[in-house]
């Protein structure tokens, strides 16, 4: 037994099983609706139930709260129709014919990128090759059917290796097992790619990218393809970490700035210590960017964001770059969510 979903912007249609969310048959239908981090936890593919009711599993309450829901929205990673449905929400251009796939890969390198993140590549089988754009995603399925999500550091170009960049989150058992128990050679299972935080191409505006911690993995991978393919779009790379230390890969983001002239470098440091003799700015990440706005005497609306790192930090971002001009429909996210969606009790 099904239910079918409407898309009334488009008149796009697919059927959703009873297994499934409505996001999941999306995807599976090939139909780019927004999302995220699809466990209920950022609310990027929140729509409007225009017809037909549906029940949701849990989510977090920040994603949509109980105002919200009661307005008729709805998260569609969560959502299980209980008969036909109507909703409104816009289509992603950009992604047609890239679907997931589950594929083994095996762990050719490890490296210890900072004293909290491990680098990850992975050899896919040589018969292989996963498409995908810069700046999606990867999900670990492990031996007890739980998923682990993961940003693609790489740009497609340069998939020899697919390289994932992986905090050691303190009581992670993920991260933690890959920090101090993975081994070379380990077989592991993914399944991608997933997520719409990527370059739209069919922009020539100026691009401003903010990354706080391992959101700069997806960020680094636009850049790079930015950079493979002559893309001269003007690029203003924010990165926040709260130590100096954090900001792994730091030599290569002053690299792109010294030989790109179109490519300007800002790390940001919220907790500067006494001990690193920081020289550099500081404050929160999204607050610089909307200081030198401000400093300039300039409005955003000419820009396109792509912002990475905290749900927090992303959410800050939006409310305050949309305040200063930027228009809504050019402000693409990736938040980093836990593994776990908090019940939205």
């Amino acid at each position: 037994m099904s239910h079918q979903v409407t898309i009334q912007n488009s008149g796009h249609t697919f059927d959703v099983r009873l297994s499934q969310t409505v996001l999941e048959a999306a995807i599976e239908a090939d139909i780019h609706i927004p999302y995220g981090c699809r466990n209920g936890a950022c609310g990027s593919c929140k729509a409007k139930l225009v017809a037909g009711k549906v029940v949701h599993d849990d989510y977090q309450h920040s994603a949509m709260t109980e105002v919200e829901l009661a307005a008729g929205n709805t998260l569609l990673c969560c959502a299980r129709p209980l008969e036909d449905i109507i909703v409104e929400c816009r289509e992603v251009g950009g992604l047609t014919g890239i679907k997931p796939r589950i594929l083994p890969a095996r762990v050719a390198k490890k490296e210890q990128l900072s004293h909290d993140v491990v680098a990850l590549h992975l050899q896919l089988p040589a018969s292989e090759r996963l498409q995908f754009l810069a700046g999606q995603y990867i999900e670990f399925i492990l031996k007890d059917g739980k998923r682990r999500a993961f940003s693609i550091a790489n740009a497609p170009h340069d998939a020899e290796f697919l390289q994932l960049h992986i905090r050691v989150i303190p009581g992670g058992v993920f991260s933690v097992y890959v920090a101090n128990e993975m081994q070379e050679k380990a077989i592991l299972r993914l399944e991608g790619p997933f997520g719409n935080f990527f370059l739209r191409e069919d922009s020539d505006k100026p691009v401003i990218f903010v990354a706080g911690g391992t959101g700069f993995a997806p960020v680094k991978g636009i850049i790079e393809h930015m950079l493979h393919n002559n893309i001269k779009r003007e690029i203003i790379l924010y990165r926040g970490a709260r130590v100096a230390e954090d900001l792994y890969m730091n030599e290569l983001c002053e690299k792109w700035a010294e030989f790109t002239p179109h490519l300007t470098y800002i790390p940001v440091i919220s907790e500067p210590q006494s001990s690193s003799n920081w020289q550099g700015r500081t404050g929160l990440v999204h607050q610089a960017v909307l200081d030198d706005v401000l400093n300039q005497n300039r409005d955003l609306s000419a820009y396109q964001a792509y912002v990475c790192g905290a749900p927090g930090m992303c959410e800050a971002a939006h409310q305050t770059f949309v305040q200063q001009g930027l228009p809504a429909d050019e402000f693409f996210s990736d938040a980093f969510t836990f593994a776990n969606p908090l019940p939205k009790a």
